[in-house]
């Protein structure tokens, strides 16, 4: 990670207000990937990933770090080994979002000064990415177990893990995964798929903002 930054955690940005949303810009390319992310933060989404197996990742989340680092967290999704860490640690970026459950990899990025949300299905996926020093957990693929699911696991986590949901979530669903104890949700071709135009994820990143204020206002 680079120095001399202050470093945003999602901490940070939850206690600004900022609806909790993690976009995944899956397939977003370099040429466009400060323009969608400035579309996504003018709409209100500041927690921003841009998964490794799109066209240069590195290069997409330097950029969107130089630019928005300073008011939106940037990271990483589809971190899979050490390598993928380091790469992402340069960036300056802090975010680290992976699909799966790789004790390694979350001490490693950890240690690097990131901020690991790794992908987890079981209990046992649960602890032995929080004993690796994960504070927060995605569960992926979410719409294939439900809140309910989601529910029953968080009732045996430690208090101070918070679970995200990940996986066909969107404005249509925010509310009943907030309402079974996430903390927030990350959304992918929801928001953005390869192709579409800024305006495009302009609109769609405002509904889903709407949606979320909806919901917490019950």
């Amino acid at each position: 990670m680079m120095t001399g930054e202050t470093v945003m955690t999602i901490d940070d940005m939850l206690a600004q207000g900022v609806p909790p949303v993690v976009a995944i810009l899956r397939g977003v390319r370099p040429d466009e990937a400060v323009a969608v992310a400035g579309a996504l933060i003018d709409a209100g989404i500041r927690l921003i990933e841009v998964p490794f197996n799109s066209p240069e990742p590195t290069v997409s989340i330097a950029a969107i770090q130089s630019a928005f680092g300073h008011e939106a967290l940037i990271g990483a999704g589809t971190v899979l080994d050490a390598d993928a860490v380091r790469a992402l640690a340069v960036t300056g970026a802090t975010l680290m979002v992976t699909p799966n459950t790789n004790p390694a990899v979350i001490a490693q990025g950890v240690a690097a000064g990131l901020e690991p949300m790794p992908g987890f299905v079981t209990p046992s996926e649960a602890f032995a990415a929080i004993a690796a020093g994960a504070r927060r957990l995605k569960l992926f693929p979410a719409t294939a177990f439900g809140p309910s699911y989601l529910k029953a696991i968080g009732e045996v986590l430690p208090k101070h893990v918070r679970l995200w949901a990940v996986g066909g979530t969107g404005a249509d669903n925010i509310g009943a995964w907030l309402a079974a104890g996430a903390e927030g949700i990350g959304v992918g071709g929801a928001l953005f798929r390869p192709g579409d135009s800024v305006a495009d994820v302009a609109a769609k990143a405002r509904d889903l903002v709407a949606a979320w204020r909806a919901a917490v206002a019950g």
